[in-house]
C-alpha cells in the first residue's frame, strides 16, 4: 500500500499529518506534482515531478495508482478516475470519495463551473479551517486502520 499526493494544490498542514502517518505505519508516500518540492530526510517519502500542463499530475497518479493505494486530491475528476479503478480516495478535508457520491460531486463541480463562468456565483471553496484539518486527520487514521488490517473503507 501506498498514498499518493495530488501535491500541487494539497495543503502543507495535510501533508505534515500524512507524513507523520507514514512514519508511524511506515508506508510509503508518492507526492507528485508539476514544481519542484522540498527534498525528504526520509526514504518512505518520494517525490515525482512531472511536466507542465493540465492534469498532467492527475494522469500520472491515475496510471499509476494500483487498487490498494489511497490518493489524496481534491481534484473530483481525479478521485473518480482512481474510484472506477477500484482505488480509495481522499479529500483534504477529509472527506472520502466513494462509488456512491463521487458522481454527484462531479455534477456539483461541472455545475459550479458553469454558474461561475456566467457570472451567477463567484468565489471557490471556504478557507481551509482547523475543522477541516482535524476532519482530515480523523479519516485518515480510520482509513489507514482499515486498509492496513485489509479491510478497506467500504
Amino acid at each position: 500500500m501506498k498514498i499518493w499526493i495530488d501535491a500541487d494544490a494539497c495543503p502543507r498542514v495535510i501533508k505534515e499529518i500524512i507524513f507523520r502517518a507514514s512514519e508511524r505505519l511506515k508506508l510509503p508516500v508518492q507526492l507528485v506534482a508539476n514544481k519542484s518540492l522540498a527534498k525528504h530526510h526520509t526514504t518512505l517519502i518520494q517525490s515525482t515531478v512531472v511536466a507542465d500542463g493540465f492534469d498532467v499530475a492527475d494522469d500520472y497518479i491515475a496510471e499509476n495508482a494500483a487498487a490498494d493505494d489511497l490518493v489524496i486530491t481534491a481534484d473530483i475528476p481525479l478521485a473518480a478516475r482512481v474510484v472506477a479503478k477500484g482505488g480509495v480516495a481522499l479529500d483534504p478535508r477529509g472527506e472520502l470519495y466513494t462509488e456512491e457520491n463521487v458522481g454527484e460531486r462531479l455534477a456539483m463541480r461541472d455545475l459550479m463551473a458553469e454558474l461561475r463562468g456566467n457570472g451567477l456565483v463567484t468565489g471557490g471553496p471556504s478557507q481551509f479551517s482547523l475543522t477541516d484539518r482535524q476532519r482530515f486527520a480523523s479519516a485518515l487514521d480510520r482509513l489507514l486502520t482499515q486498509m492496513t488490517r485489509g479491510k478497506g473503507p467500504r
